[in-house]
Parts: structure tokens; sequence; C-alpha cells
């Protein structure tokens, strides 16, 4: 039988190869490679998308999530709050500040970061706390504000939650967030791409100049920066899906409904533990994420690959048990609710154009991998 992938770009380029391919030559006509035109339309589509004043665009979601980092005064000998089950990029990205990650839990029902665990992580040192807005929804940032010394910021880590809302709040509104637009997420270029979002215009500007070398002017450098910049033929791809991604998002929560209908009686039995919302979540659902009990999740997941289902771990080890970050000096039981989630959870094939008809075969062979 047809595979049946976890992400189909493939489906996704069709929706928009004429435009895209009529983008591209004006791109080529005008060489406007770095920048120009379709990267200024770009970043006000999408500001007006996000609800926020401004959008920079930048090379990648790490990059995004550094230079927020560093507009916001974060460097050598500081620390920043960070989960311990985000993709491993949150943690480099504060690393390459010169900033010491320091890890918080989740909680166990959305994966979010949990807001005590994480105050409780803040000390003398502190600079940031970065929630992660995971799997498509949200994290609680309400529950940040006010609680935090006034030294310490909030840098929202959106990578995975274009089009999300919390109370009716977007990422980056009233502070800053940083997003990916990686091929892979709800909003996806054709290669590396990311952007900064913020209501402060002069972070805007202080993110636009380190981005840049330091300067928005050529051969002036005010700040020390580095080369971080979204290119044209990129701002092409994310402009004809921006016009799509509302109606994707509502496709995928209408796929994710599905999932919950099909998987209820593994969900009654215990065999599977669905996915959470969050109170107040408008969730865009970039990833389906489950719970098996009773089975061992990776056998399950190869089970899964091999009838042609492209189910996936996100994230199959937290921060502290990685190699990369041992040097924290965590041990496994520090953030118990992140290491059970690391050791069952599975990711489910979705994307706007899923079919009810791949969906059943999904569950049917995930209820064959469980076994009785």
């Amino acid at each position: 039988m047809k595979p049946i992938p976890l992400v189909d770009l493939k489906a996704a380029h069709e929706e928009v190869a004429d435009e895209v391919r009529a983008g591209f030559e004006r791109i080529l006509a005008d060489t406007a490679f770095v920048g120009g035109d379709e990267v200024r339309q770009f970043e006000c589509e999408y500001a007006d998308f996000g609800n926020v004043a401004h959008c920079v665009g930048v090379a990648n979601g790490t990059d995004a999530v550094e230079l927020s980092l560093r507009a916001g005064g974060v460097g050598h000998g500081d620390e920043v709050v960070v989960p311990a089950n985000t993709f491993i990029a949150t943690v480099g990205a504060v690393a390459r500040t010169g900033a010491r990650p320091v890890l918080a839990d989740c909680l166990p029902g959305t994966y979010l970061l949990d807001p005590q665990t994480a105050l409780d992580a803040v000390g003398p040192a502190t600079r940031a706390v970065v929630p992660v807005h995971l799997y498509g929804q949200m994290a609680d940032v309400t529950a940040l504000t006010g609680q935090l010394p006034g030294h310490v910021r909030i840098v929202e880590d959106a990578a995975q939650c274009q089009g999300a809302t919390r109370d009716a709040r977007t990422p980056g509104s009233g502070g800053i967030a940083a997003t990916s637009f990686y091929p892979g997420k709800n909003l996806g270029a054709y290669g590396d791409a990311g952007a900064v979002l913020t209501d402060d215009e002069q972070l805007a500007d202080l993110v636009r100049a380190i981005a840049n070398h330091g300067g928005v002017a050529k051969y002036r450098h005010d700040v020390p920066g580095f080369n971080s910049r979204l290119d044209g033929l990129q701002a092409v791809v994310l402009r004809a899906k921006l016009a799509r991604l509302a109606d994707g998002n509502a496709a995928r929560r209408a796929a994710a409904a599905r999932y919950d209908a099909l998987l209820a009686d593994l969900a009654a039995t215990g065999r599977v533990l669905l996915p959470a919302t969050a109170p107040g979540n408008v969730h865009v659902w970039h990833l389906y994420v489950v719970q098996v009990a009773g089975a061992d999740r990776d056998s399950v997941v190869g089970k899964l690959n091999a009838e042609g289902i492209g189910a996936g771990v996100h994230y199959p080890a937290p921060v502290h048990l990685t190699p990369a970050y041992r040097h924290l000096g965590h041990s496994r039981g520090d953030f118990p609710n992140a290491e059970k989630a690391a050791e069952r959870i599975l990711s489910l094939p979705l994307y706007p154009q899923i079919t009810p008809d791949q969906q059943q075969r999904v569950v049917d062979t995930l209820t064959d991998a469980l076994g009785s």
C-alpha cells in the first residue's frame, strides 16, 4: 500500500507550485536574492497574521531564538530557563549567547512548560525564561508574567505554533517570540527560514541590526552582530503558503478531531493516552502526539514504519539526558514528567491533506502494533 508520510511536503508544494514558480521568476529577474521587496511584503503580511506590530525575517528558527535573547540583553554569565523536553535547538540558541541553560519540567498532560518549575528555577543570574509552544499550542505565558523579577525577560519559542492563540493572545504580542519556517512546520519554507515577532519597535530594530552584521546600513556596525537574513526565494514560498495557512490549520484541527474519535476505544482501555489541549488554547496541531502504555514505544514505531506509516518521536530524549548537555549536571529522575513522556510519546501522521481513509489505516495499524 502507498506509504502515509508523517508530513506530506509534496502535497503542500502542489497547492502553491504555480505561484512559487512565478515568484521565483520575479526574484531571478530582479536579482533580489537577499532581502528585497518579497521579504518586506512577507514581514508585513506575517505581522498582520500574527497580530503583532513587527516581524523580522531571519535565516532560521534557531537564530530567531538567539537573536531574541541577545536583543533582550542575554549574554555570557547569564542563565536562561528552558523546558527539559524541548527540541535541542532551543537550548543550543541559549548556549550560543554564552548563557547557561537551566532546565525546568513540563506538565504531564500537555507537555508544555510547567510554570511553577520554571519559576522555581529562576535565580540571581537568570535573565530570561523561554516557554516553548510545543506541538501546536501555546504555553502559559500569563502564569509567568508578573511572577518574574523585573530583570528577567520572557522569550517565546513559537517554532511550532503559527496561527495558535491562548486566551486570544498571539506569540510575541506584548513581548518577543521566535518562530521557525523549517519545511515541515505549519508554515514551511523550501529550506531554513525563521522570524522574530514583537510589538516593541526598539527590539525589532535591534534584532534586525544584529542579524545584519550589527547595523542596517552598509558598512555601519552599531552593535556586535552576525549574518542571519531571510532570502527572497524563501519569502516567495512563505507568502504563497501564508495565504492558505488559516485553512490549513482548520484542516489540521479537523484531522485531530478525527483521530480523537478513531482512537477513543484505545484510549478507553488505557492503551493510548490522547493529546490534551490546555484551557484557552486554539491549537494548530503541528503534531498529533499520543502516549502508548503497556508496550515498548520504539517497537510500536518500528512496526508502524514497517507498514508504511510515517510515525515519529518528538523527542526521544530530554535535554539533560543528551550527551551534549551532560555538563549541566543532571541525572535521570530530575525531570520526571519530561522523562516519562520521552519514553512513551509518538507522533502520528498529520497534515492538512490527510484523508479520513488514511487516518483509519493509521489507527488500524497502530492497534495491530499494540497487540492484544
